[in-house]
């Protein structure tokens, strides 16, 4: 019997709406090569306003992940919010898996637009994006927020057991589930609290329509964030940076927040967030917007005072 109704689609619409609703619009870019970007841009880019691009993790696409918090930010910023390569409409041909390319192709995206200045929040993967946006574009990024983002990790963490799985092929079966007790497993590994008693049928919609494209080009993704990766490769942003963190994080254990913090010494902030796991925006939106709030817009606003 065919499938009459799509929770997933349905969220998918709603969030569409919401989008759309709180002043963005659809938009497409080909950067040439192969590579074709999706992002949300405003219908209307006023200069008065500061400008802030939003990455999204590894995981459904942009908009489930910010949905919490596009109304507040659109009011503030011109917002930008594009879907990463291999994640909702963008996609390549080439055969780059780097969070160093993935950046270059959200700069594209940001100058067909012609915006000159901005600053970044990445959840996660997006925090591996967005750090290296903001290494390679110094003079075009202004702050950077990372949430999760475990961009001090090495190679050898997983080799000595810093993470709850063995290998990159277990990490990927949960990161990108293709069955529902995956994907549970995925809630257990993510959340503090996971939600309990949720059906299976929701699970293999959300399987089905979110997680069955570009599989192959995801795992690979994860693959080029681990291997060879040592800390003293990662460059020192100059940027004014501040790391969100959940402390029971299990996906990015808090050890590596620390270690980030003191990369970058007295240039970043961290915020621990109490009784959180890895996905702060779905835990802990309110909380994660006051400090989003705090340091993008107050401490920016002192500053030029």
């Amino acid at each position: 019997m065919a499938k009459c109704f799509s929770f997933t689609e349905s969220r998918n619409w709603c969030y569409r709406y919401s989008f759309s609703h709180s002043g963005l619009k659809s938009s497409t870019v080909d950067l040439g090569d192969g590579t074709i970007m999706h992002c949300w841009v405003p219908k209307t880019h006023k200069p008065t306003k500061l400008t802030l691009c939003l990455l999204h993790g590894i995981g459904a696409n942009a908009m489930w992940q910010w949905a919490h918090f596009i109304s507040k930010l659109v009011s503030k910023f011109n917002v930008y919010v594009p879907d990463l390569l291999f994640f909702g409409d963008s996609y390549t041909t080439r055969s780059e898996r780097s969070e160093a390319f993935q950046a270059t192709c959200v700069m594209g995206v940001l100058e067909a637009h012609g915006v000159e200045r901005l600053s970044v929040v990445g959840i996660s993967y997006g925090g591996f994006v967005g750090y290296s946006l903001a290494a390679q574009f110094k003079e075009k990024v202004e702050r950077v927020v990372l949430i999760g983002a475990g961009v001090c990790l090495e190679e050898k963490d997983m080799e000595q057991g810093l993470f709850k799985v063995k290998n990159i092929d277990e990490a990927a079966e949960i990161l990108l589930p293709q069955r529902p007790e995956k994907m549970k497993e995925l809630l257990r590994l993510t959340f503090y609290k996971p939600p309990k008693n949720a059906p299976s049928c929701f699970f293999n919609d959300f399987i089905e329509v979110m997680c069955t494209q570009h599989i192959q080009e995801r795992k690979e993704l994860l693959q080029a964030l681990l291997k060879g990766r040592k800390l003293s490769d990662l460059p020192k942003i100059t940027q004014p940076t501040l790391i969100i963190w959940g402390d029971h994080d299990q996906v990015f254990p808090p050890e590596l927040a620390h270690r980030l913090k003191s990369h970058l010494g007295e240039n970043a902030e961290l915020k621990m967030l109490k009784n959180t796991g890895h996905a702060v925006n779905v835990e802990k939106p309110k909380e994660m917007y006051k400090h989003l709030k705090a340091f993008l817009i107050d401490q920016q606003i002192n500053h030029t005072n």
